[in-house]
This record gives C-alpha cells, sequence and structure tokens, in this order.
C-alpha cells in the first residue's frame, strides 16, 4: 500500500472540493481540474479528501499515491499558491514584461519574446529579479524551467538564469604553467 497515498488531505477553509464523473476539482482563489488516475477512488469525508485504491496491485498503489499528491498540490495551489524565483547575472543581462510577454536580453544578437503562458504571473524587479506565480504548481514549474534555459549559468563566470536558491560549482580556468 502507497504510504502517501494513506494520509488524508485536508481541505481549509474558503477552498471546496467537488468529485464528479472520474474529476476532482478544486475551487478556491482559482479553480483547478483533475482526472483521475485508473484504480484510484476519492470521496470527501470530515473536511478531509481520502484517497483509496480500487484494486490491491502495484500498479494501484502507485496511482493512489499519485492522486493523492496532485490533489494535494491542487489544493495548496488555490489556497496559497506556489513560486519560483530566479536571478539573472551577467553584464548587460536584463528582463521586462511587455504587456504579457517576458522580454529578455541575455547577450545573444536578438531579444527573446517569451509569451506567458495564461494561468502563471511572472513579474520582475530591478531588470535582474524574475518571480514566477501561480495556482497549477507544473505550470509555474515548467514555466521557470523555460525560462531558465534561454540562457543557463556557464561553468566558468556563472553568468546566466539561475533559480534564487541554487548553487552553481563554478570551474577553475586554464593555468599558466
Amino acid at each position: 500500500m502507497s504510504r502517501i497515498g494513506k494520509k488524508p488531505i485536508p481541505v481549509p477553509a474558503g477552498v471546496t472540493v467537488t468529485i464528479a464523473d472520474g474529476t476532482v476539482t478544486v475551487a478556491g482563489k482559482e479553480k483547478l481540474q483533475l482526472a483521475l488516475p485508473p484504480k484510484v477512488a476519492v470521496e470527501m469525508k470530515d473536511g478531509h479528501v481520502l484517497v483509496s485504491q480500487v484494486e490491491d496491485t502495484r500498479t494501484s498503489s502507485a496511482m493512489q499515491g499519485l492522486a493523492r499528491s496532485l490533489i494535494n498540490n491542487m489544493v495548496i495551489g488555490v489556497s496559497q499558491g506556489f513560486k519560483k524565483e530566479l536571478q539573472i547575472i551577467g553584464v548587460g543581462y536584463k528582463a521586462q514584461i511587455s504587456g504579457s510577454k517576458l522580454v529578455l536580453n541575455l547577450g545573444y544578437s536578438h531579444v527573446i519574446n517569451y509569451d506567458v503562458p495564461a494561468g502563471v504571473k511572472v513579474t520582475v524587479a530591478d531588470n535582474v529579479k524574475i518571480t514566477v506565480e501561480g495556482a497549477d504548481k507544473q505550470l509555474v514549474g515548467e514555466t521557470a524551467a523555460t525560462i531558465r534555459r534561454f540562457r543557463k549559468p556557464e561553468p566558468y563566470k556563472g553568468k546566466g538564469i539561475r533559480y534564487v536558491d541554487e548553487q552553481i560549482t563554478l570551474k577553475e580556468g586554464k593555468s599558466v604553467g
């Protein structure tokens, strides 16, 4: 049995969970929907969401843990939200918001225009700090990773886009000897 899947999910005040026709809808500040994986049953009981297996197999146990994690992330997302912070390091590297686009100058011969997906809010502070916020954990993480991919930190000077809490191990340059 899945240890994670057995834990009940507490539903905070201001959040409603609706289960119907194989989909779970969580509404709060925003509204998120999830199609349930196979071999899993979900029910509401005493202000908690309970995820259970339909049959006792290894696959069913894995699906129970998956469904529980996804529903828990939805509940946290609509009540608190998720946030990723990125930092741009490099002389002349900068970012700005222009409407629904993120405009990046990263040392290339051209400017990068990135369309911010719906459901995600991107803000830029001091031209070098990018904050990605939203209710959908997967979408926030994927958006931050896509922005980082435009210029990954290089190993010699550390120039590029990195997460705020990310540690970059710098290599030693050529030694004359």
